[in-house]
């Protein structure tokens, strides 16, 4: 009998430390943003993109539309237990380039900078759901006047 007891304080003592393992917070930190100290060696106007290569490293994403700006992204994201991660924080750093190389503008932005931007999406349904092909095909006879077909 106090082998039984025994066991059972032993499996709820591990179903407790499992329970509270299991709600504990998970941090995790993704991309990349270089420090102020590395920003500041950086001068507007004289710097190029070799120079800034150098100093802070090359972006993981840049402009899209032009080859204006680089742009350095780090986020940090949060999961508790068993819910879905959520991002607690985002860190935006981008320099933007003259049309002749030198550097124009170095900015940070942050999340609470950002704006959620509603994506469409757009898709073309299709007619002829639930039509057989016989029916498209004779559905089709009587369409076309002798005209087109000798044309």
């Amino acid at each position: 009998m106090g082998q039984v007891i025994a066991a059972i304080r032993l499996s709820l003592c591990a179903l407790a430390v499992f329970l509270v393992a299991a709600c504990t917070n998970l941090d995790r930190k993704h991309g990349y943003v270089p420090s102020d100290e590395d920003l500041q060696q950086i001068v507007v106007g004289v710097d190029t993109k070799d120079s800034v290569a150098d100093v802070v490293g090359r972006p993981t994403t840049s402009g899209i539309l032009s080859d204006g700006g680089w742009f350095y992204v780090q986020s940090k994201f949060r999961a508790y237990g068993w819910r879905e991660r959520q991002e607690i924080d985002r860190e935006v750093v981008s320099i933007s380039f003259e049309p002749d190389g030198t550097v124009a503008n170095i900015e940070r932005f942050g999340l609470e900078d950002g704006r959620v931007i509603a994506i469409s999406r757009r898709v073309t349904d299709s007619n002829i759901r639930g039509v057989s092909f016989l029916r498209q095909l004779f559905g089709s006879i009587g369409n076309f006047t002798a005209e087109q077909l000798l044309n």
